[in-house]
């Protein structure tokens, strides 16, 4: 109504001043002149999403086959805009429609019943005599049946086309795939952070327990560095449960502010530490390090590496039944370096606190997470048996080096 009205009175003005609602001839010409109007204003942004919604409301299009949001190229803006003119054209005639045949379907079904209708100038022709009364009624049956037909066909032909006009091109698609591709990638990284974080957790405070228990007469000072060990690996855990929380709830910067991530430079002593705590003997091998130590360390790679060692020892602990060796180190030229991280360990014993872990598998979610860490960085990491026992292999590249710094030499931890 909006573009006939506006219309109508510009065509008004062109026939002299007339009003053109007064006039079919002109109405048609106002109808006709707004349908380009319609489709200018078609190719609005918000013109699609309230077309999607109109489809899917309206005409019972499913969601899935409609596309979402603003049209992002001029083609899907003028499809839209076809369909928006098609849309309005189309409800604008079974309006009309509507509005004038009902109405007069009626007048027809009761012509035989009303001498005053009979009388009308509808009746005074020749449905007034003879067996006009009698045809009268199925003429307007028709009609209304007519009507109701204009409408059901208006509107599967509108559902019909939404899908061609109003359904995703591929540059929706792509971003379609690429939002799902980033919420999949969002929801494996925050499996990884619970499964690292949590995990670890468990199997140490396991394992620990389990120690202090069997040696809880005889030595009752490991059983309080157990006991710490296990404090402190629980407040640890909290706060790293507490960040991947925030991000589930926040988006991540309040929960990841609240407890950074550990990383292999400031971390791993204390990995070490509560691991040692279980009763596993733990030798770290750290070098020779990246050019001006540790600390220097991409921010990255220092937090994949602690995660991808954290899961080397926590197999260590669930699996393994022996010492375990730790080899961290930086190796290359100046031009590509790379993190080298070796985690060994001999298979399950059966002495104690060993023959009640489970067997040796090849992998289970934490090997596969720590290889999408590895692969994260361009790196690689594989895990199986070798000559001294399990062993778990990493390789990250970390860039070219510092030339002004010189390289750091190996320490043992």
């Amino acid at each position: 109504m909006p573009y006939l009205l506006l219309t109508q009175v510009g065509v008004g003005m062109a026939a002299g001043g007339v009003n053109a609602m007064a006039s079919l001839p002109l109405t048609l010409v106002s109808y006709a002149a707004a349908l380009p109007l319609a489709a200018v204003t078609g190719l609005l942004g918000p013109v699609r999403p309230l077309s999607v919604a109109a489809a899917r409301a309206l005409a019972g299009v499913p969601g899935e086959l409609l596309a979402q949001g603003p049209g992002r190229s001029w083609a899907a803006r003028w499809r839209a805009a076809v369909w928006w003119t098609l849309h309005l054209g189309v409800g604008a005639l079974v309006g009309g429609v509507s509005l004038a045949a009902p109405p007069l379907g009626v007048v027809l079904i009761a012509l035989p019943l009303s001498d005053t209708l009979r009388a009308s100038p509808l009746g005074g022709g020749r449905l007034g005599s003879g067996g006009g009364p009698l045809v009268a009624p199925l003429l307007g049956a028709g009609l209304l049946a007519a009507v109701v037909l204009c409408s059901a066909g208006a509107g599967a032909l509108l559902a019909r086309l939404a899908p061609v006009l109003l359904g995703p091109t591929a540059a929706d698609r792509l971003v379609a795939a690429e939002e799902r591709a980033a919420d999949l990638a969002v929801r494996n990284r925050l499996a990884r952070e619970l499964h690292d974080a949590v995990g670890h957790a468990l199997s140490a405070v396991t394992l620990q327990a389990v120690a202090a228990r069997r040696v809880f007469e005889e030595d009752p000072e490991f059983v309080r560095e157990a006991l710490a060990a296990i404090e402190d690996t629980t407040r640890r855990t909290v706060g790293e449960l507490d960040a991947v929380l925030g991000l589930l709830r926040d988006g991540g910067p309040a929960g990841a502010a609240a407890a950074p991530a550990p990383t292999l430079a400031g971390d791993l002593d204390g990995l070490l530490d509560r691991t040692r705590a279980s009763g596993t003997a733990v030798t770290a091998d750290l070098g020779p390090g990246p050019a001006g130590g540790w600390a220097r360390l991409p921010a990255t790679a220092s937090r994949e590496a602690y995660r991808i060692v954290q899961e080397g020892l926590s197999n260590a602990l669930r699996h393994g039944g022996g010492p375990v060796a730790l080899r961290v180190r930086v190796h290359g030229d100046a031009g590509h370096r790379e993190l080298e991280i070796t985690v060994t360990n001999p298979p399950a014993q059966t002495s104690l606190g060993r023959a009640d872990r489970a067997p040796r598998t090849t992998g289970g979610r934490g090997l596969r997470g720590a290889a999408e860490r590895a692969a994260l960085l361009g790196g690689s990491l594989a895990a199986g048996p070798g000559p001294d026992g399990w062993q778990l292999r990493a390789a990250l590249p970390l860039g070219p080096a510092d030339p002004q710094v010189p390289t750091a030499r190996g320490e043992e931890r």
